[in-house]
């Protein structure tokens, strides 16, 4: 990161719910993203430490690793149930996912919200200097920023919402929309993933508030001026590139290929989320075997879906319904010498899916709404540049914005679905790298260290 004259000694603190404190590899996601800039402003990040305590506390542990200033707070259980459970992921979670009819409205599960915010805000204050600059990550801490200037605290900062921010008419289902609204208009900087994300912000914003544009993305909101940035993020590409052919990767494809044979394998990777357009992902492979009878025994479908909150009753939903359409799928379609579908309810390590990734023909990134998903990011940046697989994705991915050369789909269609891995696994090899060179070019140009300097760039033209 470049940092003008003027605001050398700058410090960046970072604020996620969770952070890389601990972790033996940092490959991958925010870690990848904020390490070099945190280590070199001899940074701080702020964050949950995973932990579950019988009592609230707004104490934060220190500790250093590698240059790097952890300060990690423990949630209490009612803190962990209201704001987490409760608010982020029954509330903000379905609502910002187009899935008004999964939320659950709860005052309480506000109340914790704004517990947990105030707690985040107190962290900062009390370790911020006024050069510091301060970036907010998702929607655990839409209330933090504003909190932030109550305080008193007017130093730099931004925040980086990873999750889509959906249509104005939807984000009005939360009781509490125009609070958190105008806590999001109390950052300098709002980071969004795709134009469509920023175009619902907007729209919000000028319906509910009459806000004002301004040159270069600012908007006048309620006496405060916010600059909404289109900042959509990448990946460390050349680092998955490399994964891909590690020895972790190649043992991994050798395992699967020995179940494949000569069948080509089409795959997905997804969290057990209902965003994730994992049934309607299954039934479209079911059109698939009825449409198209010639590929029985000819492909296999390799399904990978850790679970994720698994204690939230839709979550227990999914899986069950996972589990009873993989079997109905395998009984109607398999034989004594070929199972459809392999479904796989566990995670592996990103060498692993790395070396998966390499192996298949196809990848089904199918979600029904994603800020991005950085899946498909990494399919493409596996492939064998010789003979890459197809990416098959989702008209509503963020990612569909960057990624026009892989077979875009509507999710929700099953024929749409089934043609596109027709059409994949038959598609002429010159297409195939023609379609992967371009789209690993943008890769590489829009990698994560592009997205955190596009970010970071916004700081250094606010007045420190």
């Amino acid at each position: 990161m470049t940092i003008d004259d003027e605001k050398q000694g700058s410090r960046l603190i970072a604020v996620s719910n969770r952070t890389a404190a601990g972790q033996e590899s940092r490959a991958g996601g925010l870690a990848v993203a904020l390490w070099d800039t945190l280590a070199d402003t001899n940074g701080l990040w702020i964050g949950w430490s995973g932990r579950i305590i019988d009592y609230p506390s707004n104490r934060a542990k220190s500790s250093h690793e590698d240059g790097v200033e952890f300060a990690i707070t423990d949630y209490s259980r009612h803190q962990y149930d209201g704001f987490y459970l409760g608010y982020s992921n029954s509330v903000l979670w379905p609502v910002m996912h187009n899935r008004i009819d999964l939320a659950v409205f709860d005052s309480e599960y506000f109340r914790f919200y704004v517990e947990i915010n105030e707690k985040f805000s107190d962290i900062v204050r009390r370790r911020a200097q006024p050069n510091d600059m301060v970036w907010v990550h998702d929607y655990h801490f839409l209330l933090l920023g504003d909190m932030l200037r109550e305080d008193g605290w007017n130093g730099r900062c931004g925040f980086f919402l990873h999750i889509p921010f959906p249509a104005p008419e939807v984000f009005r289902a939360i009781p509490e929309h125009r609070r958190l609204a105008l806590g999001l208009c109390a950052y300098d900087v709002v980071g969004l993933q795709s134009g469509k994300d920023l175009a619902n912000l907007a729209q919000y914003l000028e319906e509910e508030f009459g806000a004002e544009e301004m040159p270069d993305g600012r908007f006048r909101v309620e006496g405060r001026i916010v600059r909404l940035l289109h900042c959509p993020i990448g990946i460390d590409t050349e680092g998955f590139a490399r994964a891909a052919l590690e020895e972790p990767a190649k043992k991994a494809a050798n395992s699967l290929s020995k179940f494949l044979g000569d069948r080509d394998l089409v795959i997905g990777v997804d969290r057990m989320d209902y965003s994730k357009g994992l049934p309607q992902r299954f039934e479209g492979m079911a059109e698939l075997f009825d449409r198209y009878p010639e590929v029985h025994g000819k492909i296999s479908f390799t399904q990978i879906a850790p679970p994720s909150r698994s204690v939230v009753e839709e979550y227990a939903h999914l899986r069950q319904q996972l589990d009873a359409l993989s079997g109905r799928i395998n009984g109607d379609y398999g034989d004594l010498d070929w199972i459809p579908i392999r479904y796989l309810a566990r995670g592996y390590e990103r060498e692993q899916i790395a070396g998966l990734y390499r192996l298949a023909k196809a990848c089904l990134v199918t979600p029904l709404q994603d800020g991005m998903n950085l899946v498909a990011k990494e399919f493409v940046a596996a492939q064998d540049p010789e003979d890459p697989g197809v990416l098959i994705l989702s008209q509503f991915a963020g990612a569909a914005e960057q990624m026009k050369e892989a077979l875009i789909i509507n999710p929700y269609d099953s024929a749409a679905i089934a043609d596109a891995v027709k059409r994949a696994i038959d598609m002429p090899v010159e297409e195939r790298r023609e379609r992967w060179q371009s789209l690993y070019r943008n890769l590489i140009e829009q990698d994560i260290n592009w997205w955190r300097e596009r970010f970071l760039a916004e700081f250094e033209a606010i007045p420190a």
